[in-house]
């Protein structure tokens, strides 16, 4: 090799490397924290005190108390609109509310609650791979892959199933006469939800009907019937 060559390929290797750094540091979901941990500043406004990466300003660590790392919030169920269209409710841990030691950790908890034959029905979390734990119930979780091949469980209090990131899955009570608990742990202080039902009917603005009577070979008032019941119209 030529000096001119080598000199070509000295000078062509930094603009290489650097943007496979950069899309390496941009594709991370939750870096990791340089120090011990970042207590969320829940008082401070946007923007101000020791700004953390994907999380929320940190309060000086000599202030830190041990219920910052605790949260009673998981101890009760959640209502909403949720429980009625579906038959569950999610109550997650948020570090700017309810579990402020949690900022900056790359985790988040969640508790399912199932009505008796209610489900948490197809959804996604693009940010972060989880693991469900049955508490209480009898509980049928499964999900698919990028291969549509199905993988499913039965599961009873004590018993676990992880759901890898970003597949479909869902949660389904199997008892239709009790109900069914759930705690999640997800890898992401913000692994973010998308339920197929609402992702394809209720998006604002609206899909295309062609694009939906194409893509579920439906018609045009099998549509406005499905955007009807899950509250869309």
């Amino acid at each position: 090799m030529g000096a001119a060559a080598a000199a070509g390929h000295a000078a062509l290797a930094p603009r290489i490397l650097l943007p496979l750094v950069v899309l390496a540091a941009v594709c991370r979901c939750d870096p990791d924290l340089l120090f011990d941990y970042c207590v969320a500043d829940t008082a401070a406004a946007a923007g101000a005190g020791v700004l953390h990466l994907n999380g929320l300003a940190c309060i000086d660590p000599a202030l830190a108390r041990a219920d910052h790392f605790a949260t009673s919030a998981l101890s009760r169920a959640a209502t909403g609109p949720a429980a009625t269209l579906f038959g569950f409710n999610v109550t997650l841990t948020s570090p700017g509310a309810s579990l402020p030691g949690a900022n900056a950790q790359g985790l988040a908890m969640a508790r399912v609650d199932l009505a008796p034959g209610g489900m948490a029905p197809p959804h996604s979390h693009p940010r972060a791979s989880e693991v469900a734990l049955v508490l209480g119930g009898t509980v049928l979780a499964g999900f698919a892959d990028t291969s549509y091949r199905l993988y499913t469980q039965l599961l009873r209090a004590g018993e676990a199933f992880v759901f890898p990131r970003a597949m479909v899955h869902f949660l389904y009570n199997a008892d239709t006469a009790a109900p069914a608990v759930v705690l999640s742990g997800l890898n992401s202080q913000s692994p973010g939800a998308q339920l197929v039902p609402f992702s394809a009917f209720l998006t604002e603005p609206r899909l295309p009907d062609e694009v939906l009577k194409k893509a579920f070979k439906i018609t045009g008032q099998d549509v406005q019937r499905i955007q009807r019941h899950l509250g869309g119209l």
